[in-house]
């Protein structure tokens, strides 16, 4: 069982004024954000002061232990594990604050499909999430075409609270308005379709280059100010009375790992969703499909082939660079999508007809509260290493622009190539500036950059290291055992 800690960081980092973040590479045509500042929080046992125009996040204390399961495969061991070369190296990705049953379900349900245990659990309870809220909004407007998504924001707040498709497809039928509290969280979702709030486990590699079972559950939420409208639909399409889910998730390319949890997700929703009745009184459909990444057009050849099929929502992308790449499509033709893991700012306003939704809390959350595990930790100085794409280049200057207003000093920022065959010349780098700590934001070339990291002396048990949730899973791990 995983051994889980609640706390909640005060004072934490958002809108701050970026380009472009998430997983996934952006436009530099991308609109900026607001000015930062600081979300509404509930009270924290200690808080750090917010300097002018950027707030640094707080130190908090730990609420009394709780058990809960966490990101590894219940009832396996990981094999061939290492000798410990990450053994102390933390990070975050988001996560629910009670997932000790649905963890073991999730994975049994996959696994009972033919498919092998799950390894890592990212964006699962998003991905299900997004399933369920779909369902919920087509149930609720009666529609299965673009009408449904002005309902969606609706589904997750200020209603009847509900926290499974059957309770809430109940209040549904008796004429109420439900308030669905998901999975992956409360989601209270803003007018422009994202959550209101973040929930992120803070996770740590143990002696075995595999995550341990001790976590901790920072919550945080943005602040009044940050609050819209909602954004109207303004594509009109047609249902037919069945409800049509297509999936755009990675199969292949650098995000593959997050593969087999997300779709184990939709799957899981979708299941569940037709063992209660299914919607407008028909099971729903579903068609599986490669999201891949942006080295490739396999996300517009998949959207393409969804859109003929005549999907009503697409869940997908994973990384918000291919989001980028067939949104316009996919959205232009009145069909909703929905991601579990995009996290860029530039998204937040983007022109989406009203028909994008994500529950993947947006990148300033997530980048604080990695500045935050810095600060906590006692490091006077830090070395920051990032994809060079809207993922790497948005959390990144968030880390930046909180830990330098914090008075921790920046040696060095390095946005990297994530295709280059060797990191030696960025890691000697990071060894020239000799910092009390390295943040990497990754995808699965982080395993390189780490091997490259013990090869010169740096690595994570020499050095502090901090990841976010494109690399915080058992896959880095496996991977650099490998030799990947």
């Amino acid at each position: 069982m995983q051994k889980t800690r609640v706390r909640r960081a005060g004072a934490l980092l958002v809108g701050l004024a970026l380009v472009a973040a998430a997983c996934g590479d952006d436009d530099d045509d991308a609109p900026s954000a607001a000015t930062t500042e600081a979300p509404a929080t509930t009270a924290a046992a200690a808080t750090t002061e917010a300097p002018a125009t950027t707030a640094a996040p707080a130190t908090t204390e730990a609420a009394p232990a709780t058990t809960a399961a966490g990101t590894e495969a219940p009832g396996t061991t990981a094999a061939s594990a290492g000798a410990g070369e990450l053994a102390g190296m933390k990070g975050t990705t988001p996560k629910g604050t009670d997932v000790s049953a649905w963890i073991p379900a999730v994975n049994d349900f996959w696994v009972a499909k033919g498919n092998p245990e799950l390894t890592d659990f990212n964006y699962a309870a998003e991905s299900y999430d997004a399933v369920i809220v779909i369902a919920l909004a087509v149930q609720a407007a009666q529609d299965d075409g673009s009408a449904h998504a002005a309902l969606i924001n609706g589904i997750t707040k200020d209603g009847e609270k509900c926290t499974t498709y059957a309770d809430c497809l109940a209040i549904i039928e008796a004429g109420g308005d439900p308030d669905y509290d998901g999975v992956s969280g409360p989601l209270d979702f803003n007018g422009n379709g994202e959550p209101l709030k973040g929930s992120y486990a803070v996770l740590t590699f143990g002696d075995d280059n595999r995550l341990t079972d001790d976590e901790t559950l920072v919550t945080a939420e943005s602040p009044e100010s940050s609050i819209v409208e909602d954004v109207p639909v303004t594509a009109e399409r047609a249902g037919d009375g069945v409800l049509k889910i297509g999936s755009l998730l990675p199969e292949t390319g650098s995000l593959a790992f997050l593969g087999p949890p997300e779709f184990a997700g939709v799957e899981y929703a979708i299941d569940e969703i037709n063992k209660a009745g299914g919607v407008l009184g028909a099971d729903v459909e579903y068609t599986q499909g490669d999201s891949g990444d942006t080295s490739t057009d396999t996300a517009t050849v998949t959207s393409t082939r969804l859109l003929g099929e005549g999907v009503d929502a697409i869940i997908g992308a994973a990384s918000s660079s291919v989001t980028l790449t067939v949104i316009d499509a996919i959205t232009t033709a009145g069909v909703t999508m929905f991601s579990p893991a995009n996290t860029s700012p530039a998204l937040s306003t983007y022109d989406d007809k009203g028909l994008y939704f994500r529950d993947a809390p947006p990148d300033g959350l997530q980048g604080a509260i990695v500045s935050g595990l810095v600060q906590e930790d006692g490091n006077a100085s830090v070395f920051i290493l990032n994809l060079d794409d809207a993922y790497g280049n948005g959390i990144g200057d968030v880390v930046e622009t909180v830990l330098t207003d914090a008075g921790v000093e920046v040696l060095g920022h390095i946005a990297y190539d994530p295709t280059a065959a060797s990191y030696d010349a960025e890691v000697g780098e990071v060894v020239a500036a000799d910092p009390d700590a390295v943040v990497l934001i990754s995808f699965d070339e982080g395993s390189k950059i780490l091997r490259t990291a013990v090869e010169q002396g740096i690595g994570p048990t020499v050095k502090m290291w901090y990841g976010t949730d494109g690399n915080m899973g058992n896959a880095l791990g496996e991977n650099f055992d490998a030799g990947k």
